[in-house]
């Protein structure tokens, strides 16, 4: 359960404690959390401890470069450890920075691998069951593994068809498309989760986590149909937050697993992993012809140059473009 909050003291004291219960406060995602949390400790790890409170500009400036000449990290990282860092102070401590002056990686953004149709088939048909299904969903609706394993049965709409996706990161919701070749699969997994949530209320459980505080505001909703998952865990676990003893979604992990097992099998030679699903459902909608507009919709963007870079993984000449030469 990779992705249940870590419980805090009822008053936290110490500095992270208090800093994990403001950003809780603001209701920023779990893993912007733990995210900024880890990059907050190896600032203050890299200073010999130091509390932030006593440092300033400087000692971020020379964090910063650091990661870049020492760790040789990328650009997208090195922005995020500064996010953190200018997230604490100017958010939580109060304290402005000014202007940073720091070395910038010298590694540039990447190209994302992606899959071609034939390849992400291939990687599919060496997948069974219900990680075979998620991995469909990635692949045919456009969703980080994350958000697949974390769907409930009330954002599944079959009559559309479509999705709709809200734990999602940023906590920013969306709709996207939900593939007509996997809706009877889908549909025999719904049930699934619904006779297994019987089962679960006929034992005296059947309660499910809800997000944002909401079992506070529907009080009776955690053990409604509708906010069950998709994908229910195998067992039974403890809420380390509350102590309730109830039934999580399947670990993202597992899913990771069973995918690098099936590119294995596949043999195919690229740098692959659940998030080039992603990857290629951008792509692929990009050779048909989808506008760019739309496939940033569907996957969720904020700024239109994050969508902008798969026009750079697909070839040229999968575009319709073609050489002078070849006139």
């Amino acid at each position: 359960m990779d992705d249940i909050p870590v419980p805090l003291p009822a008053v936290p004291v110490r500095f992270m404690d208090r800093f994990r219960a403001f950003i809780r406060a603001r209701h920023l995602a779990y893993r912007t959390e733990k995210t900024y949390c880890n990059w907050v400790r190896e600032f203050i790890r890299f200073h010999n401890k130091r509390h932030p409170e006593s440092m300033g500009a400087e000692e971020v400036n020379s964090w910063l470069s650091h990661l870049a000449n020492n760790r040789n990290v990328a650009v997208n990282t090195q922005k995020t450890a500064l996010n953190a860092v200018v997230f604490m102070y100017h958010q939580f401590l109060g304290k402005e920075l000014g202007d940073l002056q720091f070395t910038n990686p010298s590694r540039g953004r990447k190209l994302p691998a992606v899959f071609s149709h034939e390849e992400a088939m291939s990687v599919l048909s060496h997948m069974h069951g219900t990680h075979k299904l998620v991995a469909s969903l990635m692949y045919g609706s456009g969703l980080r593994v994350m958000e697949a394993v974390r769907l409930r049965i009330q954002d599944v709409d079959f009559s559309e068809p479509c999705l709709f996706v809200r734990e999602t990161k940023g906590d920013k919701w969306r709709r996207t498309i939900l593939p007509a070749s996997i809706c009877e699969r889908l549909s025999t997994q719904v049930e699934f989760a619904l006779a297994l949530h019987r089962q679960d209320l006929k034992d005296g459980f059947g309660e499910v986590y809800m997000p944002n505080a909401l079992a506070k505001k529907y009080p009776g909703a955690a053990c409604s149909s509708a906010w069950q998952y998709v994908f229910p865990a195998q067992r039974l676990s403890i809420d380390p937050r509350s102590g309730v003893r109830r039934r999580h979604h399947i670990g993202e992990q597992q899913v990771r697993r069973f995918v690098n097992e099936a590119m294995k099998a596949t043999g195919i030679r690229k740098k692959g992993s659940c998030h080039t699903f992603r990857h290629s459902f951008a792509t692929n909608l990009l050779k048909r012809g989808t506008d760019i507009r739309s496939i940033q919709e569907l996957l969720g963007h904020n700024d239109i140059s994050t969508t902008q870079i798969y026009t750079h993984v697909v070839g040229t000449h999968e575009r319709g473009i073609s050489s002078p030469l070849d006139v």
